[in-house]
């Protein structure tokens, strides 16, 4: 006899980009709905994914970019030695998700590097390429200015804003960007 969950994941709100906030967010969140009664997900059509489902969405937007535009890839392999979003730090992370040693996530330095290891290349150049910053050379490649590649599935409407930068990424970016979905998707979810 198959055992049922006691609980469900109820939905309490979509809360957006987080910033430099992220750790007081999730201390937070320990603190009101206890350590394993709480946690983040995504919306994708009718379906919730858990976050390990969701980077991989996320590193397959990289990865359909990088395959389109060869030229990209060409100007990436052959000036970095590798890619960092909030720090130079950031390279220890590898190809793992979970390492974030910054107050922000940074998530694009690594699913840019898992996506240069699928198409089977390798950073050839001399420099450490950020990839964060509007005035970095490597802003081309940060996820308001890559395609989500199932734009139908951008859930529309408001979000919270724990960072005081709301919308950020339709400002600065390309509409349906990586970024968009990325947080306009995302759900604050408790157990019921």
């Amino acid at each position: 006899m198959e055992e049922k969950n006691a609980y469900q994941w109820i939905t309490i709100e979509r809360p957006g980009y987080f910033g430099k906030k992220r750790d007081d967010l999730i201390d937070g969140w320990n603190k009101e709905y206890g350590n394993e009664n709480w946690r983040l997900a995504w919306q994708m059509g009718s379906q919730v994914i858990e976050r390990k489902e969701a980077l991989q969405v996320y590193e397959d937007s990289y990865y359909e970019f990088l395959k389109k535009n060869k030229d990209i890839v060409e100007w990436l392999i052959n000036t970095a030695s590798d890619v960092y979003d909030t720090a130079p730090t950031n390279v220890m992370s590898r190809f793992n998700y979970d390492i974030q040693e910054t107050p922000n996530t940074h998530l694009q330095d690594i699913a840019v590097r898992r996506s240069v290891l699928r198409i089977g290349k390798c950073f050839k150049g001399n420099k450490l390429l950020e990839i964060r910053s509007r005035d970095a050379e490597g802003w081309k490649l940060s996820p308001c200015n890559i395609p989500f590649h199932l734009p139908e599935l951008i859930l529309p409407g408001e979000i919270k804003d724990y960072s005081g930068k709301n919308g950020w990424w339709d400002r600065l970016g390309i509409p349906n960007s990586l970024e968009k979905w990325y947080q306009q998707n995302k759900l604050l979810q408790i157990k019921k």
